[in-house]
């Protein structure tokens, strides 16, 4: 029968990809981002947190960096040790392969073979170049652990859960970055086969609940360990915590409720917060329902200030055995 070893959270913010000297990359992004009122945010920081400026300074900056790289090198430490078969990925696709005119809730792939593509050329921003160059080299291809994914699929839907299946991705996007993180940068060089479970914790109107990621997460551990196969299996939140725009107490309330294994905690986290980037703490939220009878470790959380206007993210990883 399969076995649950491991499982693990990881941001994979672009800021974990570029070197602190080029955090100003992304914070040049910020000032003119139509998504963001920096002016306003500005305004607004300056009364909630006057001290931002010692957020800001290269020393400051270069530990951080440096702290979020022990804490990519602890997940991909536990990942070698615990010497999977195979890795299931709670993660979401931002308009990678799936666009507004299908956007599933939930989503496993079942293609034989997972495309990788180091560069897709979607977005020539100076930042993006960078993160880029941060990424280890990948192959083309990757596999896909097609059986347990015909497993879950079948086992959710009886658990009935109205599960969206594909078995085909855009070649020249690859599989989104949520999923090919675990090559680039958890693992680089390792060959370990991925399972995605594509979470819509970005676009509504059809995101999920806390709720609803955690009964997700619950249902994924019953199918994988009624899977007839021998197998070592490893589960991996990948997003989050808090960003662009960091909010320091909901990652805490988040963090305490995992830790503590508080599921009302977790459930009623507010979710007009859970927008955009921040919305990926709902994979987490997916891995504790999975890994609810182990208990959790926190590696590192670290808050990675890049503007004046509070922009950034909140750091996060962990550990569940």
């Amino acid at each position: 029968m399969a076995e649950i070893v491991l499982g693990l959270g990881t941001s994979h913010s672009p800021q974990l990809s570029i070197s602190w000297e080029e955090w100003n990359l992304l914070r040049q992004k910020d000032e003119t981002d139509p998504r963001l009122d920096y002016k306003c945010l500005l305004a607004s920081v300056r009364q909630k947190k006057p001290d931002i400026e010692q957020e800001l300074t290269e020393e400051k900056w270069r530990k951080r960096y440096e702290g979020c790289q022990k804490g990519i090198a602890a997940v991909g430490a536990a990942l070698k040790e615990a010497r999977p078969d195979l890795v299931v990925v709670f993660g979401d696709d931002q308009h990678e392969q799936f666009g507004d005119e299908n956007m599933p809730t939930f989503a496993l792939y079942h293609g034989k073979t997972l495309p990788v593509v180091h560069h897709t050329g979607r977005n020539p921003a100076a930042w993006k170049g960078a993160e880029e160059r941060g990424w280890a080299e990948t192959d083309a291809e990757y596999s896909n652990a097609a059986e347990l994914a015909d497993h879950l699929i079948a086992s959710l839907t009886a658990d009935e859960f109205d599960v969206t299946r594909c078995n085909r991705l855009r070649p020249e996007i690859g599989v989104g970055h949520a999923f090919s993180f675990l090559y680039r940068r958890i693992w680089p060089g390792g060959k370990v086969p991925m399972l995605p479970v594509m979470v819509n914790t970005y676009y509504p109107p059809n995101q999920p609940t806390p709720k609803r990621c955690y009964a997700l997460g619950q249902a994924v551990r019953r199918g994988i360990e009624s899977w007839k196969q021998d197998a070592r299996v490893v589960l991996m939140a990948s997003g989050g915590l808090s960003h662009v725009i960091i909010d320091e107490e909901l990652d805490k309330i988040t963090i305490d409720g995992l830790m503590s294994k508080n599921r009302d905690k977790l459930f009623s986290l507010p979710r007009q917060k859970l927008k955009g980037g921040t919305s990926e703490i709902l994979n987490w939220v997916a891995l504790a329902g999975a890994m609810e009878s182990s208990r959790m470790e926190l590696f590192d959380y670290i808050t990675t200030y890049r503007s004046p206007a509070g922009t950034g993210c909140g750091m996060g990883f962990a550990q569940w055995r």
